[in-house]
């Protein structure tokens, strides 16, 4: 019998996505990455859709979903279960991905591909999170800075678990001595 492997502390709620095909680069990635859940919600497409599927590749039958009917009230669920929530924006306020600390675990917020968050929604983060752009244009599509994100918060979950069990070696260390 095959063990599943443990899911990265991280999910994803996208906000009024346009593309069908976006959302399932998004399934494809956070499958990819090993994310806990996404959230569809606003006019997001879900599945079964044909556009969702050819990009997502079967990745909507592993990567488990859940329609949302009202974002805020979803951050406020897991905020009460002690889950950050990092809005993915380029605001005046917001935080370089790659100096970003996030405190496990983390709900990720994308936003529609021309307005991006909503206001409220953006207010209700506790923190915003930036990709830094070195070219000409200000923005990616959302499907691939979603892809960069969620790799990069398995690569800091990575790094922070390797943190910890350095401590707890050298603790034993310690005790034995």
């Amino acid at each position: 019998m095959a063990i599943a492997p443990s899911r990265l502390p991280v999910a994803a709620a996208l906000e009024s996505i346009r593309s069908v095909y976006n959302v399932g680069a998004f399934f494809r990635s956070g499958d990819a990455a090993g994310i806990e859940r996404l959230h569809l919600c606003g006019y997001t497409g879900r599945p079964p859709h044909p556009g969702i599927a050819k990009t997502a590749l079967g990745a909507e039958e592993s990567l488990p979903w859940e329609d949302c009917s009202d974002l805020l009230s979803l951050i406020a669920e897991y905020r009460a279960k002690g889950w950050q929530t990092a809005a993915i924006e380029t605001t005046p306020q917001a935080i370089d991905v790659f100096e970003w600390s996030p405190r496990f675990p983390v709900l990720l917020l994308f936003g529609n591909e021309v307005d991006g968050l909503s206001a409220p929604v953006l207010e209700q983060a506790d923190v915003h999170v930036r990709i830094p752009m070195q070219g000409v244009k200000e923005s990616l599509n959302v499907a691939v800075a979603g892809g960069v994100l969620l790799f990069e918060m398995l690569r800091k979950f990575r790094q922070a678990a390797e943190t910890r069990s350095s401590v707890e070696l050298a603790d034993q260390v310690v005790e034995q001595r």
